[in-house]
């Protein structure tokens, strides 16, 4: 089982942010946030976090050009990545797990719909 600290989590809305911030911090978890795809690259290339939540319609890199980056970077490569998108469309879904992502959440979620991905990870 994936022992799991630190968490980065990629979204443009502070809400967001926030949201997903409070649901993993309550639950004893190290945060790092990014509000950029392109930010969180760098982030995750620096800090080494133990999984990436990744939203998908960013400015400055979206989510799925970042998580086809992360998945050719041998450093991120391994790092599971959970997108975490409004859109809910089957196809959208497809092509995050053809993009490398290990898990897909539609918001809105739940605090339980976040947790339950990292213990089945």
């Amino acid at each position: 089982m994936l022992s799991i600290k630190t968490i980065l989590i990629a979204d443009d809305s502070q809400t967001e942010r926030l949201h997903l911030s409070r649901i993993l911090q309550d639950a004893g978890y190290q945060v790092i946030v990014a509000t950029s795809g392109n930010e969180a690259r760098m982030l995750a290339e620096s800090h080494n976090p133990d999984v990436i939540f990744l939203d998908i319609i960013m400015e400055d890199g979206d989510g799925y050009q970042t998580c086809r980056n992360l998945r050719r970077n041998p450093a991120t490569a391994e790092t599971p990545i959970i997108m975490v998108s409004s859109k809910s469309n089957p196809v959208d879904m497809q092509w995050a797990k053809k993009l490398g992502a290990n898990h897909y959440v539609i918001k809105p979620y739940t605090p339980e719909a976040i947790l339950s991905q990292l213990t089945a990870l």
